[in-house]
């Protein structure tokens, strides 16, 4: 084995989930990324959504899920990444755009 086959081996599979959650009943959804160590997909999804109720979110959608197959080179998705590999739910929230007033 190479050590880039072995440094392979020893990485966990990184999912990534995209989606909108919500605080209350009439709150808006924000859009999230969460990048999280997981045996599977509904193991990924059922953990993010424990971790956006342990947050105060009431509501989330799930849009997508995929997996990372290699580190992410953009530096808040890195840090992402990084504690997912440590075994942490990574939560990243964008803020909705703001409508344009005509």
């Amino acid at each position: 084995m190479t050590p880039s086959e072995t440094e392979f081996e020893d990485t966990p599979l990184i999912f990534i989930i995209i989606g909108e959650a919500r605080m209350g009943k009439d709150a808006p959804l924000q859009p999230f990324n969460a990048l999280l160590a997981a045996a599977d997909d509904n193991s990924a999804a059922q953990i993010v959504l424990e971790s956006l109720q342990q947050q105060g979110y009431s509501n989330a959608d799930l849009h997508q899920i995929g997996n990372l197959d290699d580190r992410p080179e953009d530096a808040v998705l890195l840090e992402a990444y990084n504690t997912a590999c440590a075994g942490e739910v990574a939560l990243i929230f964008y803020r909705a755009e703001c409508e344009k007033s005509n």
